[in-house]
């Protein structure tokens, strides 16, 4: 984190116990999300007398760029009838964990669908005896491709200039193009129609 952890007390004493299970959720949630700002965990015994339900309440907040903040709020009446401290704390922290694996998922998601987007391209190099080439972006990378990832049978036609649409991915050898399909072919004209 890039704050260290925030631990408040409010009517309760502070006992080494907690402090270490605080300390070893916290970890674990290090260690679902590596990228974890802040973290504030808020112990309070609101009421001294309580009829029903558990007398502690539990915060967790954290924050997870880009702008993520996730909250965890155990109350009390929220749990059995007077659990202790460590059960409410534990309950607080598999909810908070929850919640940070589903954030982790959709961002993952997230960068997956944007590194599959189509991209565009011209051939740079072609070589077809060794049934691969090199595509120049429109940053100005070079980007490998194999002969089967080019699509609708157009190896054959792919030359040097040729416009490209493609799909980037990690390969064994780094970034490479797949699905590489043709947009524009120099020197071919479309027929005039009369």
């Amino acid at each position: 984190m890039q704050k260290p952890l925030e631990l408040l007390f409010r009517d309760i004493p502070k006992s080494d116990a907690t402090i270490d299970l605080i300390n070893t959720r916290v970890e674990k949630l290090e260690r679902i999300c590596d990228h974890i700002t802040t973290c504030r965990v808020t112990l309070s015994k609101p009421q001294t007398s309580q009829e029903t339900g558990n007398p502690f309440q539990v915060m967790i907040e954290v924050r997870i760029p880009p702008g993520h903040d996730l909250v965890v709020r155990r109350d009390p009446g929220d749990m059995a009838m007077h659990d202790a401290l460590d059960v409410v704390v534990r309950d607080a922290f598999s909810a908070m964990e929850r919640q940070v694996k589903e954030l982790m998922q959709r961002q993952r998601k997230e960068v997956k669908t944007a590194a599959q987007q189509d991209s565009v391209a011209i051939v740079e190099e072609i070589f077809t005896d060794e049934e691969h080439g090199f595509l120049r972006t429109l940053d100005g990378r070079s980007v490998y491709f194999h002969k089967n990832a080019v699509i609708n049978d157009d190896w054959e036609r792919l030359e040097v200039g040729t416009g490209v649409r493609y799909v980037e991915e990690i390969g064994e050898e780094g970034l490479q193009a797949s699905t590489v399909q043709i947009v524009d072919k120099p020197g071919v004209r479309r027929p005039k129609v009369e």
